[in-house]
């Protein structure tokens, strides 16, 4: 009898393990290299340039693995993206669209609420006070001046109600305060920036000279080359 297939023999092979296959050794050798000393010889230095070589090697069969592996799974993706892409740009072409055709009348709906609550606000405020006065000066011996008191008391609480309703009433679905800017002086801009946040001031000018160093003479700037180990 034919002894039992070990266990796994049916498992696919993995990519990965099949890259890294060829470069165990390479890698173990590497890593003794790797204990904090420097090359200190031309024999070293060629030992340490050829097991470059072969890591090298291994870092571009990995990759290849992986770009192998990935890309099913990536056009997969690419292709789920496309085809809700058109639905989803579609409804959202809708979407403002239908913002567009409302924003106007909420504008104005929303600066009739607003003044409305002003006006209340202004009427309670008046009432309030009118209630006030007229109860600080009502005499208690005064049966008259004391309904008169009260009944303005009852109308500033009535009025207080209404300013409260209106406020509420005020808010318009559908709006949002949005901040916006413009920048009109780029010079007084750049020096608040500076004097206010200098670590972002540094972070463009690294950024800007990393970027064309090579190209422009740029001062303050100094560029050197040296020879390095790759």
């Amino acid at each position: 009898m034919r002894p039992p297939p070990p266990i796994g023999h049916n498992n696919p092979p993995d990519p990965l393990d099949d890259a890294l296959a060829p470069f165990g050794d390479t890698i173990t050798e590497a890593e003794n290299w790797l204990d904090g000393r420097a090359v200190q010889t031309e024999a070293e230095m060629r030992a340490v340039d050829a097991l470059l070589s072969e890591v090298k090697c291994a870092e571009k069969a990995v990759s290849a693995a992986k770009d192998s592996e990935a890309k099913p799974l990536h056009d997969a993706w690419k292709a789920a993206l496309a085809r809700y892409k058109p639905t989803l740009e579609d409804l959202d072409r809708i979407k403002r669209g239908l913002v567009a055709a409302v924003d106007a009348f909420k504008r104005k709906l929303a600066a009739e609420r607003q003044e409305a609550e002003r006006r209340a606000r202004a009427e309670a405020e008046a009432k309030a006070r009118a209630a006030a006065e007229a109860a600080g000066a009502a005499d208690l011996s005064n049966i008259d001046a004391q309904r008169e008191a009260a009944r303005l008391q009852n109308e500033a609480e009535i009025a207080q109600m209404e300013a409260a309703r209106a406020s509420k009433a005020a808010h318009v679905k559908g709006l949002r305060t949005t901040t916006f800017y413009e920048v009109t002086d780029h010079r007084a801009a750049l020096h608040w920036i500076a004097k206010n946040d200098r670590d972002a001031v540094t972070a463009f000018v690294d950024g800007y000279a990393r970027r064309h160093h090579a190209a422009a003479n740029i001062d303050g700037v100094r560029v050197w080359q040296e020879k390095v180990a790759v």
